[in-house]
């Protein structure tokens, strides 16, 4: 009897929150995972035992062309994905998501991949009036969100004339186990806990009235998953989060503070981070309709998980990243590293 193919899936940034979790669940519907990262926002220790793994860079054709051969399908997961950061390090941010992104569009297409799943951001939708829905134009402020958009544009074109079907996940602040927690520069929940767990109060920038809704990242592979598996579900933009709960940052602090038995009041830098979205929430509608979408852990639980994997060891936080334009603008924050 012939051997039946066993399908293949590539997952960029593998070693990466959400790579992490989408190679665990595609493991466990039969797929042959490859993937790879550099492990400049990853970790080693995120990348499942099972995973084919390639140390590779995006922007590298070659590299990524040949390490796709013979995959039926494509997450790219793989970002910098730091949009405060971007207005501060512009040519670093872009290169690693829209050459980046464009890179692995390109080799997929020359090696086969049939199907391409590019997770974005909320950033596409920049300071429009939320809860944002896919319909809205795309009016990103940052040169991170601008990236990302342009990518996506490139993506629809290449999958237009090359025949590749492909899908962009709008995920909204994914939290939870696995996430980067000593990277500074993003990650407002994980930043909060890892101080707080540290005996440090939050930080917050501006008021902390700005308004987020989080995703717990079990409820969003669950749609990334069927936004590469459904063989009818293409060419399609779809929102992934909690439109039923949204919190501002005081409340976030607030929740982080009680879950870690910190009490201390946060430290507030009046002067925000420039560019910085007010309100950003979604509307899942889509989501619902297509994917089946539901919300199954509330934000207060989602600090509670995202805890518990900090607690088990809390660490200080890396300035790993480069500061291109340092000036009056610049959060101090991170260029007297207080964090």
């Amino acid at each position: 009897m012939a051997q039946q193919h066993r399908k293949k899936v590539f997952i960029t940034g593998v070693g990466g929150f959400l790579g992490h979790h989408l190679a665990v669940r595609m493991h466990s519907l039969g797929y042959d995972v490859i993937g790879n990262d550099t492990f400049v926002g990853g970790e080693e220790d995120n990348v499942p035992e099972f995973v084919k793994f390639i140390l590779a860079d995006c922007c590298d054709f070659k590299a990524m062309e040949k390490a796709m051969e013979g995959c039926d399908l494509l997450y790219h997961c793989a970002a910098t994905a730091h949009e405060g950061l971007s207005v501060f390090s512009p040519s670093f941010i872009t290169r690693n998501i829209f050459e980046a992104s464009v890179t692995c569009f390109s080799a997929a297409i020359a090696a086969g991949v049939k199907r391409i799943v590019f997770c974005t951001s909320m950033a596409r939708y920049g300071d429009q009036k939320a809860p944002f829905t896919e319909d809205m134009p795309t009016k990103p402020v940052d040169p991170y969100g601008i990236a990302k958009v342009a990518a996506e544009e490139v993506l629809k074109v290449l999958g237009k004339v090359h025949q590749v079907e492909w899908n962009i996940a709008v995920p909204h602040n994914i939290v939870g186990e696995h996430q980067k927690y000593d990277d500074p520069f993003r990650n407002v929940m994980s930043i909060m806990l890892n101080r707080n767990l540290q005996g440090k109060p939050a930080i917050i920038y501006g008021d902390g009235t700005q308004t987020r809704c989080f995703s717990y990242v079990g409820d969003c592979i669950q749609c990334l998953e069927k936004m590469g598996t459904n063989e009818n579900l293409f060419n399609e933009i779809i929102n992934i989060g909690p439109d039923e709960e949204s919190i501002t940052i005081n409340e976030l602090a607030s929740l982080c503070s009680n879950e870690t038995g910190l009490n201390k009041d946060p430290i507030y830098y009046s002067s925000g981070r420039p560019q910085e979205v007010k309100h950003a929430t979604c509307s899942s509608d889509k989501a619902r309709k297509f994917l089946n979408y539901k919300t199954t852990t509330t934000v207060k639980e989602a600090v509670k998980k995202t805890a518990d994997w900090i607690r088990k060891n809390p660490k200080p936080f890396k300035y790993h990243l480069p500061l291109e334009i340092i000036n009056d603008k610049t959060p101090k924050t991170w260029t007297e590293k207080r964090i």
